[in-house]
């Protein structure tokens, strides 16, 4: 099995090669490797995310998604392999600094409101752009009017937009977002997408977004980069979430069944890599 397939280019689409997409890479990853003990969570995997893309990072649970986010942020090593940020060694301090990421499992301070909480990453992150820089990412993210209020009063839709307003803090070129649609109900789920893709817009900033379910960011997202199998293939929905590509990325058989509404769910998954999307399979 290969551990990276590049379908785009496969295809034939220019914009999407690996050789057009990794000359103005914001993010990557070259012959990755991550063994933890007797287990490869990834193997060989190669992934480029170019500069004001707006990537989803999907698979089965365990697949190694965040681990490879982790390794991109510096917070796990590789056993083997290259991962860079902007031309820089992941982990230095010149690509922390270009960097934004928010964990899949984060807590703030429930005493703290949302205007402490970024101040707090403010000087975390040595910004300097005092009220002026909380005001406007509240206001990016629709909390503008909940400044005030204290992290416990606050649902879990609204604590998951603090935590993309302080992966914001200090105007990152490169936002990491770690399954940040997980326990949100279906609508506050297409919320979080819409604020996502505006942050994306209206920054122009590349972001790679973590998530289990591909069908809440087809329309939104650029490509995908579908982990399996410690490989990934990468490409648009349409060209990767297929029977035969994942069929390849699984090494067995895969079918995908496609709805009127372009929702994928696929089937023919046994009981360690099955991956329903949007909740059936």
């Amino acid at each position: 099995m290969e551990a990276r397939i590049d379908v785009s280019a496969a295809a034939g689409d220019g914009a999407r090669t690996t050789g057009a997409i990794s000359e103005s890479a914001a993010l990557l990853a070259s012959g990755v490797v991550k063994r933890y003990g007797s287990v490869v969570a990834l193997d060989q995997v190669g992934v480029s995310v170019a500069s004001g893309e707006l990537v989803g990072l999907v698979g089965a649970n365990g697949a190694g998604k965040s681990t490879l986010v982790k390794i991109a942020c510096g917070l796990v090593r590789p056993t083997s392999g290259t991962v860079t940020v902007y031309g820089t060694p992941a982990g230095s301090r010149e690509a922390r600094r270009q960097l934004g990421y928010l964990a899949e499992l984060f807590r703030f301070p429930g005493w703290s409101t949302a205007s402490e909480v970024l101040a707090l990453h403010q000087q975390l992150a040595g910004s300097a752009g005092g009220e002026t820089e909380r005001h406007e990412l509240l206001e990016l993210v629709g909390l503008s009017d909940v400044a005030r209020r204290r992290v416990e009063g606050m649902s879990k839709g609204m604590q998951q937009r603090l935590g993309i307003a302080q992966a914001l803090v200090g105007e990152p070129k490169l936002l990491l977002l770690d399954e940040p649609l997980a326990n949100l109900d279906v609508r506050n789920e297409a919320a979080m997408v819409e604020v996502i893709a505006e942050v994306a817009r209206s920054r122009g900033i590349t972001v790679m977004l973590v998530a289990h379910d591909l069908n809440p960011l087809i329309g939104v997202i650029d490509r995908v980069c579908y982990v399996a199998g410690g490989g990934v293939a990468t490409g648009t929905p349409d060209e990767v979430v297929s029977g035969p590509v994942l069929s390849r990325l699984y090494g067995a058989p895969i079918e995908v069944l496609t709805d009127s509404r372009g929702r994928h769910f696929v089937v023919g998954l046994d009981s360690e890599t099955a991956h329903p999307h949007a909740g059936g399979h």
